[in-house]
């Protein structure tokens, strides 16, 4: 059973499955919908709590003989398991399988995993967690939808701002929503119910955006000039390693000339954003991106990537750091051709 993050609490009003799985790379996200189960499983009697941390020392028997033993105090309980490589290995696999097989009675068990790509989703030990109970998968807020989220937050506490706001407080926190909480839970302290104006927000909202490689990519294929040039300092400023940066944007780019292919093949996109291993949340932004730009454009941009890294190298003369932000105008100016 699959169960929408913004579903759970709803599901958990009226039943209480024996085991959930939250997968997920958002932090907060997944935090909350952990957070969430554990509390519903306590108000339903679940008192007792054990929890087990896997690491490449957890010795899987520990969780055998836990499902095959009662409760220490005869008591309901939570067992809370918790693998951050998302890889349980081959006798982790089996145990997992076998668990889920014979689910302990009086228990409710919480499985917390990163985010599980198709391969992973493949696998016989996540199949058997699908089957077994519930399965909550957690997806990054895209950009876009950020003052949004940002505004329903502010919502849940009695507060509100105008769009402009909202929009200046998704710039500082980009990509972090444990930034963000913390950021709106400080404005709830500092102010009132009510309208909050851009000055209060701006005064107390510190710069904790995200910046790294990949959101540098992403502005650069969304052909975000002022967002591509922003990201760029700040890595600039901070020393950020050339070859990564460059690595990195090449690899976007190369993702693009393999969809932009398929797409003048007349091969659907969705089975191309896939194909290339594109994560769901940066699907539409890929596809739209290999529409805007022909394979002629694409080969260029690569051509272009390739001297930057002999620049970074000293292999060819000039400032790497001004090539790269060349590249990243190379894409706003296609855009605006198209």
């Amino acid at each position: 059973m699959r169960i929408a993050p913004e579903q759970l609490a709803r599901h958990l009003d009226k039943q209480l499955a024996p085991l959930y799985t939250v997968s997920g790379d958002e932090l907060l996200l997944a935090i909350e919908a952990a957070d969430l189960i554990r509390v519903k499983a306590r108000q339903g009697g679940y008192i007792e709590r054990e929890i087990f941390n896997v690491d490449s020392y957890f010795n899987w028997t520990e969780l055998e003989r836990c499902s095959n033993s009662l409760s220490l105090f005869g008591e309901r309980r939570i067992i809370d398991l918790r693998i951050p490589s998302g890889k349980p290995g081959n006798q982790g696999s089996a145990v997992l399988e076998k668990y889920c097989r014979a689910l302990p009675p009086d228990t409710v068990t919480l499985v917390t995993l990163p985010r599980i790509d198709q391969q992973g989703a493949a696998t016989r030990w996540f199949k058997a967690l699908d089957a077994a109970g519930a399965v909550i998968t957690v997806y990054p807020v895209e950009r876009g939808r950020l003052p949004d989220w940002i505004g329903q937050r502010l919502t849940m506490q009695g507060q509100n701002a105008d769009i402009d706001t909202l929009q200046f407080l998704a710039d500082k926190v980009e990509g972090n929503l444990l930034a963000a909480y913390q950021e709106l839970k400080k404005l709830a302290l500092l102010y009132p119910p009510g309208m909050l104006s851009f000055e209060q927000v701006k005064d107390a909202v510190l710069d904790v955006a995200r910046y790294d490689a990949f959101k540098l990519s992403d502005a650069m294929v969304a052909g975000d000039t002022a967002r591509y040039t922003r990201i760029l300092e700040v890595l600039q400023g901070e020393g950020m390693a050339l070859p990564l940066i460059v690595n990195t944007l090449a690899g976007q780019i190369r993702l693009l000339v393999a969809i932009r292919t398929g797409l003048d093949a007349g091969k659907p996109p969705g089975q191309l954003t896939s194909q290339s291993r594109v994560w769901r949340d940066r699907q539409k932004i890929m596809e739209n991106a290999a529409r805007r730009l022909n394979l002629e454009q694409l080969a260029s941009a690569l051509s272009h990537a390739a001297k930057i890294d002999r620049v970074s190298k000293g292999v060819a003369s000039g400032d790497p750091w001004d090539e790269l932000l060349q590249l990243g105008l190379r894409f706003a100016k296609i855009g605006q051709r198209q």
